[in-house]
Parts: structure tokens; C-alpha cells; sequence
């Protein structure tokens, strides 16, 4: 039916589309923040767990020598590389988390919103024992507890991280936007013969 010559009752295609792409775009924020306030949670939660428990303890087999709980504190990066710069790790590490939710305001791909939300729960959570454990802020020590054979030990944050960084490259081999667009690919032509 139309409302006259040409003119259709029904909203057109364009209005539509933004209407639903605003839910569809809250949901996936939400999932977002979900993701990283569950996983921030248990990190913070394992970590205090892990220094209340483990102080002074000699190592916990959880499963015989495959997973071992050892209770360290680590002042540099991955590897426990650069202990001299954890001044430095923290600063990088806050620029990462500005850069997250930079990122995050643009997001509207289920994938992307897991994987950043991992991302940003395993940079705050060990941004957090930097800024809030001894010897001081910005220079305090992230708690590690996690151990596997011919592995550094690790906490959860560490975890969310590598996690997000698999979804990150599975997102951008699929072709994958972080506003949920696919990459066109353009079509192999045939060698002239």
C-alpha cells in the first residue's frame, strides 16, 4: 500500500537497518563487558586466592607434574624478561587499555567483543598488580601461580591475553572488521593462455 504515487508506508531500507543495528550493537557491547568483568574478576579473585593459600607453601600438584600451583611474583614481562622496566610494562600496559577501548566503542562483531574483552581483562588484571602490589605503584610485582612443564608460570590475565590474541587472528583470517564487515576479497582471475 502507499501513502501516495511512489511513496511506500513502510520505513525505508536505510532507517530500518539503523534501528536494528542499535540493539544488535548494545548486545554486542554488553558481551564485551561481560567477557572482561567475568574474566577480571577471576583473575583478581585467583590471584588473592593464590597469595592467601600459597605464601610459604611449597608447590601444589593439581595434576601430578602437569599443572603445578607455585606462587611467584614476577617484575617484568612475559618470560619474566625486563625486570628493570616495570615502570615502563606499566605505562605500556595503560596505553593498551586506552587503546582497547578505543578500539571497543567501534565494535560490533561477537567475536571481536570476546576477544577484547579478554584482552582487556588480562592487561587491567596485571596493570592492577602494577599499579596496587609492593614495592609500589607502577612498580609493584604481578602475582603468578600457574605452572606446566617447561613453561614460565602464569596467572589468568596471562591466559585472557593469549586467548584474545587466537580470536584476534582467527577474526582477521576470517575477514572479519571489528564492526562486523567482511573483507572483500577479490576473486583469482585466470592466467591468460
Amino acid at each position: 500500500m502507499q501513502a501516495a504515487r511512489g511513496t511506500s508506508l513502510s520505513p525505508d531500507d536505510s532507517s530500518l537497518n539503523d534501528t536494528q543495528s542499535v540493539p544488535s550493537r548494545t548486545r554486542v557491547r554488553a558481551l564485551l563487558l561481560a567477557s572482561f568483568a567475568l574474566l577480571y574478576a577471576l583473575d583478581q579473585l585467583t590471584k588473592w586466592l593464590a597469595v592467601d593459600r600459597l605464601t610459604g607453601e611449597p608447590d601444589h600438584e593439581l595434576v601430578g607434574e602437569l599443572l603445578v600451583l607455585r606462587l611467584t611474583r614476577n617484575a617484568g614481562a612475559a618470560f619474566s624478561t625486563g625486570t628493570g622496566y616495570t615502570s615502563l610494562f606499566s605505562c605500556l600496559a595503560i596505553a593498551a587499555v586506552l587503546v582497547v577501548l578505543w578500539l571497543s566503542r567501534r565494535v560490533a562483531s561477537p567475536g571481536w567483543a570476546v576477544a577484547l574483552g579478554l584482552l582487556l581483562a588480562g592487561i587491567t588484571g596485571n596493570l592492577t598488580d602494577r599499579v596496587f602490589r609492593s614495592p609500589g605503584v607502577l612498580r609493584g610485582h604481578v602475582v603468578d601461580f600457574l605452572m606446566l612443564p617447561h613453561w614460565p608460570i602464569f596467572n589468568v590475565a596471562d591466559i585472557c591475553i593469549n586467548v584474545a590474541a587466537a580470536l584476534i587472528l582467527v577474526q582477521a583470517f576470517r575477514g572479519i572488521r571489528l564492526d562486523g564487515s567482511r573483507v572483500e576479497r577479490e576473486a583469482e582471475e585466470p592466467a591468460d593462455s
